[in-house]
């Protein structure tokens, strides 16, 4: 089995460097790498240059069109019997691609994702917001839970492998960013296709290094969650909801108090045990009371963002149905 791994990058060189590097590192050898300059200011050629002898490294330059058109790019070049997606801000492990054949070659699958996880070496805030991305006491523990192993898991493009047979009969994503990867997988099984989660295929994903980095990026996934509502309305499920109404219960709390209202006092208890909760369980998974005390920071900048981001979405798009 032959790989194709693609990786659209824009102004990300260093990122880059560090991605390729555990490339360089993998067990399986039976791949490619096809990287796509998706119209950077930064470009990374000093670092393909430094791979060029390492990888079977494939360079491309096109103008900026955002990720889902350069991946699209990438499989128009592919050779590979499945193509392999990652996010430039991915570490890859020295066996994945060992995991994934092997898992393939038991499981038929045509398109799969992968859970992600914190790196030691990430900062405490990539790992508070790692935990907290991947958590079950925010939206992200759906992300890589075991229990979506079967044909409902829809893979994300931070970790996502696709095989020659669907990009031949899908052509790719048609949204470029705002959820490009979620109508994707939603796509490929309608046309039934078989997904599924390899659980032990993880990736170690950096995602934001700051706090309001994470907050733009959460607030934009909550707007792709609507975006993805006007191809596919039946997946808008009660669940997206969740964040918004924990953004609505907090400004209700904080107005409370500011009015001194008696019913103030349930909202703060309430809020006091999420505080609780997630400061526990991160101090238990990581180890770290400073990681875990971030956590707290980093669940309420991704339940807050992507709340807004959908309530302001959901009311232009659903309500006033504004394109």
């Amino acid at each position: 089995m032959f790989f194709s791994i693609i990786i659209p990058v824009y102004n990300r060189p260093q990122e880059l460097d560090e991605l390729l590097y555990t490339l360089t590192l993998q067990t399986y050898k039976q791949f490619e790498v096809l990287v796509i300059e998706d119209g950077s200011k930064i470009d990374a050629r000093p670092i393909i240059a430094e791979y060029a002898d390492k990888l079977d490294l494939h360079y491309y330059v096109k103008q900026n069109e955002g990720q889902g058109f350069a991946r699209n790019y990438a499989f128009t070049r592919a050779r590979g019997d499945y193509f392999v997606i990652f996010d430039s801000d991915c570490l890859i492990p020295s066996d994945y691609l060992e995991i994934v054949s092997a898992y393939l070659l038991k499981h038929q699958l045509d398109a799969y994702g992968g859970p992600d996880a914190a790196h030691s070496s990430f900062t405490a805030i990539q790992k508070a917001i790692s935990y907290s991305m991947t958590s079950p006491f925010t939206t992200g523990g759906i992300r890589g839970n075991k229990k979506r192993i079967g044909g409902s898991f829809h893979p994300r493009s931070f970790n996502m492998g696709i095989s020659r047979h669907v990009w031949e009969a899908t052509k790719g994503f048609i949204l470029t960013r705002l959820g490009e990867d979620i109508e994707y997988s939603i796509r490929i099984q309608s046309l039934g296709f078989k997904t599924g989660l390899i659980p032990d295929a993880v990736v170690y994903h950096k995602r934001r290094t700051n706090f309001l980095q994470f907050y733009k990026q959460l607030y934009f996934f909550g707007r792709a969650r609507i975006n993805i509502y006007k191809f596919f309305p039946s997946e808008l499920k009660v669940v997206h909801f969740f964040p918004a109404l924990f953004t609505l219960f907090v400004i209700f709390t904080a107005l409370a108090n500011a009015l001194s209202l008696r019913i103030a006092g349930i909202g703060n208890y309430m809020i006091a045990l999420y505080i609780l909760l997630i400061f526990f369980h991160s101090w238990n998974a990581n180890k770290s009371a400073k990681v875990a005390f971030l956590s707290i920071i980093s669940a309420f900048v991704q339940l807050i963002a992507y709340g807004l981001g959908f309530m302001q979405d959901f009311w232009r798009k659903i309500i006033l149905k504004h394109s």
